[in-house]
């Protein structure tokens, strides 16, 4: 199985979560607000190349804007390994909140 940091899955479900809006400062508005507290750009750039790197993540260019001075977002997705890796770690997580769940913790 594919080792993840907790911020690196975090990151992972935001970008299913945000889908073809997946670039650098919507991932990081996101986790901000579902975390309600402040995430850093390079605390979401940093795990989002290592986990292109790892190739559980792909990236590739938008469109340019006016808005955005004519520079092109960089919109990640994910790949089918980190589809698969996340979903691995989604079962380990529902098996460990099992007991508690069932009242006996």
């Amino acid at each position: 199985m594919e080792s993840l940091t907790r911020k690196e899955e975090l990151i992972l479900l935001a970008i299913i979560n945000l889908e073809e809006e997946a670039y650098l400062v919507s991932i990081q508005d996101h986790l901000s607000s579902v975390l309600k507290m402040k995430m850093l750009l390079t605390a979401v750039h940093v795990p989002l190349t290592r986990l292109e790197k790892r190739g559980l993540i792909e990236s590739e260019y938008g469109e340019s804007t006016a808005v955005r001075g004519g520079r092109r977002k960089k919109i990640y997705t994910l790949t089918d390994r980190g589809l698969k890796t996340l979903n691995e770690y989604r079962k380990i997580n529902d098996i460990m909140w099992d007991k508690y769940s069932k009242g006996l913790v």
